[in-house]
C-alpha cells in the first residue's frame, strides 16, 4: 500500500461571517490549500467533504471548477473531519488515487449550545440556562471525573485561560481575548461544574487538506508531513459513555481510548514521542479527560501538569497550541481539519508566535463526538 503525505493545508478563519455561506468558506479553504501545496486544480483526482449544516458539500466542486471528479460526503458527529481525512488518506493508500483533497465546512446558528425551538420544541432560555442535553452530558462527565481523581475546579479555569491565551496568538481564531482564571470560575454556571466560559461555541468556518502519495510529495514540497494513522472508534456496549445501560463490559472506557491505542499501534510511536497535541476541548473538562484517555498522563495527574505549565506552548507537552475549540469555536465539519492544519504548521516550523520551542517531529490530534465516537490522528515529519 502507498504511504500518504500532506502537501497542503488551508483555512477560512473561524467565527461569525454574516451572510457568507459555509460553501463559500469551504471554497476559500480549498484554494488556500491548493496554493499551499503548489498543485494545479486539474491535478486533484478526488475529494471528500464533511459538514453538519450542508446536506451536499459535494456541490462545492461546481464552485471550484473541479467538476467530474469523484466526491464523497461524510458525517460522523464531532469526528466528521477526521473521518473525511481518513477517507481521503485511504483512497490514496489503497492505490485508487494519487492526489486528493478533504474539506470540512459548517455554519452553525449564533449562540452557544442552542437549538431552533421549532426543531426541539423548547424555548431559547432552555439552552441558555444550561439545560441543553450536550451541556448536561459534558457536565456529568466532568463532575464525575474531577470527583474521582481529586482535581479542583481551578484546573478547569487553567485550561480555559491557557487556550484563550493561545488563541490570542492565532489570527484564525474566533475568541482572541484571554480571560483570567477567576473570571472563568465566576462566570454563570451552566452545568456543574462547568461555567459559561468553560464551553466552546458552535460557529462558522472551513478547513482543507491536500494529500498525495508520499513518493511523489517531493514534486510539490520539501516539507511533507506524513499521515501515519487516522483511526476512528465507537463506544462499547454498556460503557459509561452511553449512560443508558449497566450491561457489563470488559473495560469502562471511552472511544478515545480505543482510537488512540489503535493509532499509536499503527503509527509505531508512543505518547512520549509526541511533540505537539490537539485535543477535543468542547469544554474545559474534556481536555483534562482526554489527556489521560489518549495516554499522555495518568488519571489525576492533570492538575499538577497544568499548574507546572507542562501543557503550555513552552512546556514539554503542549496541548491545543492554536487555542483549541475554546478559542476557535466548533464548526463541526471543519474542526478536525483545523487540528490537522495546526499540526502541519507546527511540524513544518511555520506556526509563528505559537511555534513550540523544540521542533516537533510527531503530532497527535483527537476528536470526540458525543455520545460515543472518537478519532485519533498521528502525523510525522
Amino acid at each position: 500500500m502507498n504511504e500518504v503525505a500532506i502537501i497542503g493545508v488551508g483555512m477560512h478563519p473561524f467565527g461569525r461571517f454574516g451572510t457568507k455561506t459555509a460553501m463559500q468558506m469551504g471554497v476559500e479553504a480549498m484554494f488556500a490549500a491548493v496554493d499551499d501545496a503548489g498543485v494545479r486544480w486539474r491535478d486533484i483526482q478526488f475529494g471528500v467533504g464533511g459538514s453538519w449544516t450542508v446536506a451536499n458539500p459535494d456541490a462545492i466542486v461546481g464552485m471550484t471548477g473541479l467538476t467530474g471528479i469523484p466526491f464523497t460526503n461524510v458525517f460522523n458527529a464531532c469526528a466528521t473531519a477526521a473521518s473525511a481525512a481518513k477517507a481521503c488518506a485511504d483512497g490514496i493508500r489503497l492505490g485508487d488515487y494519487d492526489i486528493g483533497i478533504a474539506v470540512g465546512l459548517d455554519k452553525h446558528p449564533r449562540g452557544a449550545f442552542t437549538e431552533d425551538p421549532a426543531l426541539v420544541g423548547m424555548p431559547s432560555w432552555y439552552a441558555e440556562n444550561g439545560q441543553y442535553l450536550t451541556t448536561q452530558f459534558f457536565g456529568m462527565k466532568a463532575n464525575r471525573y474531577l470527583h474521582e481523581h481529586g482535581i479542583g475546579h481551578r484546573t478547569l479555569a487553567k485550561v480555559v485561560n491557557k487556550n484563550l491565551r493561545n488563541g490570542a496568538l492565532n489570527p484564525n481564531a474566533f475568541r482572541r481575548k484571554p480571560i483570567a482564571e477567576d473570571d472563568v470560575l465566576n462566570s454563570p454556571m451552566l452545568n456543574y461544574p462547568l461555567t459559561q466560559y468553560m464551553f466552546c461555541s458552535p460557529d462558522e468556518g472551513a478547513a482543507a487538506v491536500i494529500m498525495c502519495r508520499a513518493d511523489i510529495a517531493h514534486r510539490y514540497t520539501d516539507k511533507p508531513v506524513h499521515v501515519r494513522a487516522i483511526e476512528v472508534r465507537t463506544r462499547r456496549y454498556g460503557a459509561y459513555e452511553v449512560n443508558t445501560t449497566f450491561a457489563p463490559v470488559e473495560e469502562d472506557a471511552s472511544p478515545t481510548v480505543y482510537a488512540a491505542r489503535a493509532a499509536f499501534e499503527k503509527a509505531g510511536v508512543a505518547p512520549s514521542d509526541v511533540g505537539v497535541i490537539q485535543l477535543q476541548d468542547t469544554d474545559a473538562g474534556a481536555e483534562i479527560i482526554h489527556m489521560a484517555e489518549a495516554g499522555f498522563c495518568g488519571d489525576g495527574e492533570q492538575e499538577r501538569l497544568l499548574a507546572d505549565g507542562v501543557t503550555e506552548i513552552t512546556g514539554a507537552m503542549p496541548v491545543n497550541t492554536d487555542g483549541g475549540l475554546l478559542a476557535n469555536g466548533e464548526p463541526i465539519g471543519a474542526s478536525g481539519l483545523r487540528q490537522i492544519h495546526e499540526l502541519v504548521r507546527q511540524l513544518r516550523g511555520e506556526a509563528g508566535d505559537r511555534q513550540v520551542a523544540r521542533a516537533p517531529r510527531v503530532g497527535f490530534a483527537q476528536l470526540y463526538g458525543a455520545p460515543g465516537t472518537a478519532a485519533a490522528t498521528i502525523l510525522t515529519t
